[in-house]
Protein backbone atom coordinates (compact mmCIF):
# COMPACT_ATOMS: atom_id res chain seq x y z
CA UNK A 1 0.00 0.00 0.00
CA UNK A 2 1.36 3.47 -0.62
CA UNK A 3 0.98 6.15 1.84
CA UNK A 4 0.67 9.59 -0.48
CA UNK A 5 -1.55 8.95 -3.44
CA UNK A 6 -1.68 12.34 -6.10
CA UNK A 7 -4.64 12.59 -8.13
CA UNK A 8 -4.78 15.66 -10.54
CA UNK A 9 -7.92 16.41 -11.66
CA UNK A 10 -9.44 18.83 -14.86
CA UNK A 11 -13.06 18.75 -13.67
CA UNK A 12 -14.22 16.34 -15.97
CA UNK A 13 -16.07 13.02 -15.74
CA UNK A 14 -13.04 11.36 -17.32
CA UNK A 15 -10.32 12.33 -14.98
CA UNK A 16 -12.46 11.51 -12.14
CA UNK A 17 -12.50 7.90 -13.35
CA UNK A 18 -9.33 7.92 -11.14
CA UNK A 19 -10.26 8.38 -7.65
CA UNK A 20 -11.79 4.57 -6.74
CA UNK A 21 -8.19 3.51 -7.54
CA UNK A 22 -6.57 6.01 -6.17
CA UNK A 23 -8.67 5.10 -2.57
CA UNK A 24 -8.16 1.41 -3.56
CA UNK A 25 -3.87 1.61 -3.14
CA UNK A 26 -3.53 4.39 -0.82
CA UNK A 27 -3.31 2.77 3.06
CA UNK A 28 -4.71 2.75 5.77
CA UNK A 29 -4.03 5.75 7.36
CA UNK A 30 -2.93 7.13 3.94
CA UNK A 31 -3.13 10.75 2.13
CA UNK A 32 -5.15 11.16 -1.26
CA UNK A 33 -4.21 14.54 -2.40
CA UNK A 34 -6.70 15.93 -5.22
CA UNK A 35 -4.75 18.72 -7.01
CA UNK A 36 -6.05 21.18 -9.79
CA UNK A 37 -3.96 22.99 -11.73
CA UNK A 38 -5.89 26.63 -13.69
CA UNK A 39 -3.75 27.85 -16.04
CA UNK A 40 -4.04 31.12 -15.66
CA UNK A 41 -3.93 34.64 -17.73
CA UNK A 42 -0.51 36.22 -17.79
CA UNK A 43 -1.33 39.94 -16.17
CA UNK A 44 2.19 41.39 -15.76
CA UNK A 45 1.95 42.89 -18.67
CA UNK A 46 4.76 45.62 -20.26
CA UNK A 47 2.67 48.09 -20.96
CA UNK A 48 3.53 51.74 -23.61
CA UNK A 49 2.51 54.94 -22.77
CA UNK A 50 -0.50 54.84 -25.26
CA UNK A 51 -1.42 51.88 -24.77
CA UNK A 52 -1.26 51.90 -20.92
CA UNK A 53 -5.71 51.88 -20.76
CA UNK A 54 -6.13 48.94 -23.10
CA UNK A 55 -3.00 46.71 -21.07
CA UNK A 56 -4.67 47.59 -17.49
CA UNK A 57 -8.01 46.71 -19.00
CA UNK A 58 -6.39 43.35 -19.71
CA UNK A 59 -4.63 42.84 -16.65
CA UNK A 60 -7.11 44.00 -14.71
CA UNK A 61 -9.63 41.40 -16.72
CA UNK A 62 -6.73 38.50 -16.50
CA UNK A 63 -6.84 39.48 -12.50
CA UNK A 64 -10.67 38.77 -12.49
CA UNK A 65 -10.51 35.64 -14.64
CA UNK A 66 -8.06 33.80 -12.89
CA UNK A 67 -9.78 34.66 -8.92
CA UNK A 68 -12.99 33.22 -11.03
CA UNK A 69 -11.11 30.05 -12.17
CA UNK A 70 -9.23 29.86 -8.72
CA UNK A 71 -12.60 29.64 -6.91
CA UNK A 72 -14.64 27.15 -8.88
CA UNK A 73 -11.13 24.99 -8.74
CA UNK A 74 -11.38 25.17 -5.30
CA UNK A 75 -15.54 24.51 -4.80
CA UNK A 76 -15.29 21.63 -7.41
CA UNK A 77 -12.82 19.99 -5.29
CA UNK A 78 -14.55 20.98 -2.08
CA UNK A 79 -17.56 18.73 -4.11
CA UNK A 80 -14.62 16.13 -5.54
CA UNK A 81 -14.34 15.04 -1.77
CA UNK A 82 -17.68 13.98 -1.10
CA UNK A 83 -17.54 11.00 -4.00
CA UNK A 84 -14.12 9.63 -1.34
CA UNK A 85 -16.46 6.75 0.76
CA UNK A 86 -12.83 5.08 2.22
CA UNK A 87 -12.81 5.61 5.96
CA UNK A 88 -9.34 6.26 7.76
CA UNK A 89 -7.56 8.32 5.12
CA UNK A 90 -6.40 11.82 5.14
CA UNK A 91 -7.85 14.09 1.83
CA UNK A 92 -6.09 17.27 1.13
CA UNK A 93 -6.55 19.52 -1.85
CA UNK A 94 -4.57 22.17 -3.74
CA UNK A 95 -5.70 24.18 -6.74
CA UNK A 96 -1.95 25.96 -8.21
CA UNK A 97 -1.85 28.18 -11.27
CA UNK A 98 0.13 27.77 -14.09
CA UNK A 99 0.79 24.71 -16.74
CA UNK A 100 -0.93 21.44 -15.45
CA UNK A 101 1.75 19.39 -16.58
CA UNK A 102 4.78 21.16 -15.26
CA UNK A 103 3.02 21.74 -11.72
CA UNK A 104 1.79 18.23 -11.25
CA UNK A 105 5.24 17.38 -11.66
CA UNK A 106 6.52 19.83 -9.05
CA UNK A 107 3.96 18.81 -6.61
CA UNK A 108 5.65 15.49 -7.05
CA UNK A 109 8.70 16.25 -6.91
CA UNK A 110 7.84 18.32 -3.47
CA UNK A 111 5.08 16.57 -2.23
CA UNK A 112 6.79 13.24 -0.98
CA UNK A 113 4.69 11.79 -3.41
CA UNK A 114 4.23 7.62 -3.34
CA UNK A 115 2.26 7.97 -6.98
CA UNK A 116 0.07 9.53 -9.23
CA UNK A 117 -3.38 7.93 -9.87
CA UNK A 118 -4.26 10.06 -13.32
CA UNK A 119 -6.64 9.12 -16.07
CA UNK A 120 -5.78 8.40 -19.70
CA UNK A 121 -8.36 11.26 -21.06
CA UNK A 122 -9.80 14.89 -19.16
CA UNK A 123 -11.29 17.31 -20.30
CA UNK A 124 -10.78 16.67 -23.87
CA UNK A 125 -11.76 13.63 -24.31
CA UNK A 126 -10.79 11.28 -26.40
CA UNK A 127 -9.51 13.96 -29.15
CA UNK A 128 -5.76 12.85 -28.44
CA UNK A 129 -4.12 9.69 -30.68
CA UNK A 130 -3.67 7.48 -27.73
CA UNK A 131 -3.85 9.57 -24.21
CA UNK A 132 -3.91 13.08 -23.47
CA UNK A 133 -0.93 15.40 -23.46
CA UNK A 134 -0.85 16.52 -20.17
CA UNK A 135 -0.80 12.82 -19.11
CA UNK A 136 2.05 11.79 -21.73
CA UNK A 137 4.30 14.70 -20.26
CA UNK A 138 3.53 13.69 -16.40
CA UNK A 139 4.31 9.53 -17.21
CA UNK A 140 7.75 11.02 -19.28
CA UNK A 141 8.78 13.34 -16.14
CA UNK A 142 6.95 12.25 -12.81
CA UNK A 143 9.68 11.41 -9.86
CA UNK A 144 7.56 8.44 -9.02
CA UNK A 145 5.18 5.83 -10.32
CA UNK A 146 1.90 6.78 -12.12
CA UNK A 147 -0.91 4.78 -12.44
CA UNK A 148 -2.97 5.47 -15.73
CA UNK A 149 -6.76 4.71 -15.54
CA UNK A 150 -7.99 4.40 -19.19
CA UNK A 151 -11.71 5.86 -19.57
CA UNK A 152 -14.52 3.61 -19.24
CA UNK A 153 -16.32 2.06 -22.32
Amino acid sequence: MLNHILVPLDASELAETALPYAEEIVAEGGKITLLMVVEELETDVVTQEDASIFLTTVSHTGRERNERARRYANDYLARTIQNITREHIRIETHVLGGNPASEIIDYARSGAVDAIVISTHGRTGISRWLMGSVTQKVINAAPCPVFMIPPAN
